[in-house]
């Protein structure tokens, strides 16, 4: 596996598009130590993300949007975040059960780009254009650095589990 493309030059297209300038901003913000860098080819999966790194599929931080029923949400649904494990799906009923809901919806593309700002195969954990309940998978403890989504598909960044518990106010959850 070849390290990855860092490209740190401010002419790179991917490092300077707004999205990632967001979450380097809000990463920034919140003291946290990873940089963001750029891969040579979109990371849209948890598998293509790891192989990129050359880690482990499990130390690779999914950020998935899911929406529960509430109907005082403008939308009639709330966003909530869960990074997950990318060695883990997501049991939805364990997770709606954790949120105390009936049921767990997989938001649709129009929700997690308008409450998120992002789109899909690129949400961050941090630099949402508004604050989301967030669960954080706890098997992701299981790794010393774990990566998660820069805020476009070609950037990642590195950090520690505990420094991802902290900027994301995130909830540790078994969601597997």
């Amino acid at each position: 596996m070849t390290a990855p493309s860092t490209r740190p030059g401010p002419d790179d297209p991917v490092l300077a598009h707004p999205s990632v300038q967001r979450v380097r901003a809000a990463l920034d913000e919140l003291g946290a130590t990873g940089r963001i860098v750029a891969l040579d080819e979109h990371v849209r999966t948890a598998a293509l993300a790891a192989a990129a790194l050359g880690v482990e599929v499990g130390q690779i931080a999914n950020s998935l949007i899911f929406a529960v029923d509430d109907p005082d949400d403008p939308d009639g649904r709330r966003p909530v975040l869960v990074l997950t494990s990318g060695a883990h799906r997501v049991d939805p009923a364990r997770v709606a059960g954790v949120l105390g809901v009936p049921a767990l919806h997989r938001a649709d593309p129009d929700l997690v780009r308008r409450r998120t700002g992002f789109a899909i195969g690129g949400v961050a954990p941090v630099g949402h254009t508004e604050p989301l309940q967030t669960l954080v998978d706890v098997a992701l403890a299981q790794h010393d650095v774990v990566w998660a989504a820069g805020g476009h598909p070609r950037t990642v960044f590195p950090t520690r589990y505990d420094e991802l518990l902290r900027i994301t106010a995130g909830q540790p959850v078994e969601v597997g």
